[in-house]
């Protein structure tokens, strides 16, 4: 493990692992608890919706899986099926029914990123098939560390502490992320780098920010030579 005093942090979903078989999992497994006909309509509505995510009764999804929360609630599903739903669509990680790919070149860039900097992966998801997912992506081996359950946001300052980048005066990190809210508002709060894949938000001010990861290869590692 590289100990550079400077660390890159991934996201998982939406950032190493791209595609819409997780979310379209998740949306079959909530569309089980509806009348068939409802259930039906819930997963062709979260298919239309998943790359352009229209606001739902006012709100705006962060990312795909809130997008299939807001519709189910909507439709009437029930916290706890769509508790049940998440983790019944995670069993199904990177399998013929909830596929996912890595972006071109990440591990390449992973391999390379460990020789000048600390890489860690940390996830909201469970440690449910995560390894099985990585070694799918051809990632078993890109990160010095895996963070499953991180709790982000809540919790992403705490994470931080752990890993001795409580200040950017005692470790330099770059958070990479999809979503600014989640994954990089609480790390740019503590004063550190973030490169955000995707649309700003409204009030968002990541360090780098590119409509693809692999657009981001060279601020990453440019940022990464710095240390």
């Amino acid at each position: 493990m590289n100990d550079s005093g400077s660390i890159v942090l991934f996201d998982f979903d939406g950032t190493v692992a791209t595609g819409p078989g997780p979310v379209l999992a998740y949306a079959r497994a909530a569309a089980a608890a509806l009348p068939e006909d409802e259930g039906v309509r819930l997963v062709r509505r979260v298919t239309a919706d998943l790359d352009r995510r229209p606001p739902v009764d006012g709100v705006l999804p962060l990312d795909g899986y809130d997008l299939v929360r807001l519709l189910a609630t909507r439709a009437g599903v029930g916290a706890d099926d769509l508790d049940a739903a998440y983790l019944a669509s995670r069993e199904l990680l990177a399998g013929p029914h909830a596929a996912v790919v890595a972006p071109d070149g990440l591990a390449g860039l992973l391999q390379a990123l460990r020789s000048q900097v600390r890489v860690v992966l940390a996830t909201n998801a469970p440690d449910i098939r995560l390894a099985a997912a990585l070694d799918q992506l051809g990632l078993a081996d890109g990160f010095d560390e895996v963070i499953a359950s991180a709790a982000k946001p809540a919790m992403l300052p705490a994470l931080l502490d752990r890993l001795g980048a409580g200040s950017p005066h005692t470790q330099r990190v770059l958070s990479v992320g999809d979503v600014w809210a989640n994954d990089l508002a609480p790390v740019h709060a503590c004063g550190h780098a973030t490169a955000l894949v995707g649309e700003v938000p409204p009030g968002a001010a990541p360090t780098f920010h590119a409509p693809d990861l692999p657009s981001l290869y060279p601020s990453i590692t440019g940022w990464a030579r710095s240390a």
